[in-house]
């Protein structure tokens, strides 16, 4: 495995040197600013990311604004608590997609951050974990969220601006070139591996999971 300033000199390479690298790396929030994201916030993201899962991102995007209409600004406590005749009237509102599973997706995981309100806080919990076991946290949302497995998950905690890595085709591949991992990670001993890597370069960085990640997709 490279130590990461050789994967750093690779993707400065590729993209017009290190300043020019640089520039094209944002820095994660810190768990304080994470704390303070509104409950909402965190709903609002974790639903675009799920919604987004399988279809085209831009007619999401461009519907977003119906979406927090229709959803009541993603109101923790009124989407965890829909009752039949609103989710009967989602089903019909245009404003949205008209997806039953991933508008149930909605009201399971408004449950679930009611939950996480009383283990210390939304914000607490999911940008207080640690970096070190990121897998963990990925594990946790896919085993208690709807519809967080795979990548909605990682993408969600980016879109938070949480420190964050995504095992996007091109990190996958560099993580495979480094001898990581031999294909798309799916058990807990591949991505037990993917964590090890990441923590290996932060010790070798002092770089945080989103600086790094970026810099694995841009080495190809």
């Amino acid at each position: 495995m490279h130590h990461f300033d050789e994967i750093y000199t690779m993707a400065a390479n590729r993209h017009g040197g290190p300043d020019a690298l640089q520039a094209k790396l944002s820095k994660p929030k810190s768990v304080a600013e994470l704390a303070a994201l509104p409950d909402d916030r965190w709903l609002s993201i974790i639903t675009k990311c799920v919604f987004q899962a399988g279809f085209n991102w831009k007619v999401i995007e461009n519907k977003w604004d119906g979406f927090e209409t229709a959803f009541d600004g993603f109101d923790v406590g009124r989407c965890a608590f829909m009752d039949d005749e609103k989710f009967d009237a989602l089903l019909q509102d245009t404003r949205i997609v008209r997806n039953g599973t991933k508008i149930a997706a909605v009201r399971d995981n408004a449950a679930f951050l009611l939950e996480l309100r009383q283990e210390g806080g939304v914000g607490q919990v999911l940008g207080g974990w640690p970096s070190t076991d990121f897998v963990g946290l990925l594990a946790m949302l896919g085993k208690r969220g709807s519809r967080l497995g795979g990548a909605s998950a990682q993408y969600a905690m980016r879109f938070a601006r949480r420190d964050s890595f995504i095992l996007s085709r091109d990190v996958t591949a560099r993580l495979i070139a480094e001898g990581v991992i031999d294909k798309a990670p799916s058990s807990k001993k591949a991505m037990a591996a993917v964590q090890d890597a990441f923590n290996t370069w932060m010790d070798q960085s002092g770089r945080s999971l989103t600086e790094i990640s970026r810099v694995l997709a841009m080495s190809l």
